[in-house]
């Protein structure tokens, strides 16, 4: 039977629906506590209490819709258009950077301007390499042994993506597009002692990005010791900190927060987590990270079992989007809690934001649909 027969009438994993439903519900309502006084106070607002929840519920009305349309979409059609799509995310990440098209934000060239909205390139790709990693590894799965048959190809195509971001600058996009690149290559096969220099160079590369560049490496220093200079380096932290120890177990309470009138930057976005922490408190917190690790669990279960019906493309997607989700979360996370340094990485799923939050609906989407045909073959036997 043609796989364009399966349609997605079937039952769902409903745990995993329902997870990422939660998350998207408590990132709107923790998206607009925290940004009411920046709303209320900037001019290009409006002086509106509401500005960031309206733009933040259309965020998620586009990302249903874009949901729905892509949980139409069988693995085998996004196998087959892996190559054409990732090619055209890198023609987006070029794009990005041409004067005139790309918009500089905060000494950052990352979002293409469509009317009053932003498109961010580098939030697609982390999707694209997901679906074109899992592609390239299925194809050359005969390879993975090979050191220039089976990762050197890979890591030609990661370079110049590497090269893209670094211009932006993006250097939390890159850390994840990476892992996601690696996590899949690993769990495809790759020869575990080419995977080990792997790591290790990658690390080496890392360290030196960071030393070669002053703004990054005053992000380390920092991040080690962010009481020493609170109010410049530190100051990010410092706050963040503070907002988690005003919090203690249970919180302040829900829009009780101070550390979001203007003390913690980016309190909507990036270092969302720490007002969590602060109104919600030890509580507020671990229910998040509760949910992150059912999802993810959740996102491995549903690979493991495409596995078992020797569906290998569907069931690498399906990890690598667990890696996606794992690896940002995680990045960000250890970020407000200052066990990381400061990186511009939003908290999936939760965090304000256009294209990542209509990216995170539409991988739930293609992990449901895995799910759905991995259950259509195991009623009917093959797709």
């Amino acid at each position: 039977m043609r796989l364009a027969a399966a349609r997605p009438t079937g039952p769902l994993d409903e745990g995993l629906a329902w997870s990422a439903v939660l998350l998207l519900a408590f990132g709107l309502v923790m998206v607009y506590s925290a940004s009411i006084a920046m709303a209320e106070a900037e001019r290009f607002t409006g002086f509106r209490a509401h500005y960031f929840l309206a733009r933040h519920s259309m965020y998620l009305a586009i990302g249903a819709v874009a949901a729905v349309l892509a949980f139409q979409v069988p693995l085998a059609v996004w196998q087959r258009a892996a190559p054409w799509l990732f090619m055209a995310g890198v023609g987006l990440l070029v794009l990005v950077l041409i004067p005139g098209i790309g918009r500089e934000v905060n000494g950052s060239r990352r979002w293409i301007p469509l009317g009053p909205a932003g498109f961010q390139p580098s939030e697609v790709a982390k999707f694209l390499v997901v679906i074109y990693a899992a592609d390239y590894t299925v194809r050359k799965a005969a390879f993975m042994h090979d050191l220039k048959k089976g990762f050197l190809p890979m890591f030609a195509v990661m370079f110049m993506v590497a090269g893209l971001l670094l211009r932006e600058p993006d250097f939390g996009a890159l850390v994840v597009v990476t892992t996601i690149a690696m996590a899949i290559l690993f769990l495809g096969g790759l020869n575990w002692r080419i995977f080990a220099v792997l790591v290790a160079g990658l690390a080496a590369a890392f360290v030196v990005l960071i030393v070669s560049s002053p703004y990054r490496l005053q992000r380390i220093l920092g991040f080690m010791d962010p009481w020493a200079d609170a109010y410049g380096k530190g100051y990010q932290l410092s706050h963040s900190l503070i907002a988690f120890g005003r919090g203690e177990w249970l919180g302040v309470g829900l829009g009780a927060s101070v550390e979001k009138l203007f003390y913690l930057p980016e309190a909507h976005t990036d270092f969302l987590l720490a007002v969590i922490g602060e109104e919600l408190g030890f509580a507020g917190v671990a229910t998040v990270l509760a949910l992150f690790a059912f999802l993810v669990a959740k996102a491995f279960a549903v690979g493991r079992q495409a596995t078992s019906l020797e569906r290998y493309y569907p069931a690498l997607v399906a990890q690598g989007i667990g890696v996606w989700i794992a690896a940002q979360a995680f990045i960000n996370m250890g970020v407000n809690l200052g066990l990381l340094p400061t990186k511009g990485l939003t908290l999936p799923f939760l965090s304000y934001g256009g294209t990542g939050i209509v990216m995170n609906c539409v991988a739930v989407a293609v992990l449901l649909r895995i799910d759905f045909e991995n259950r259509y073959v195991m009623r009917r036997g093959s797709l």
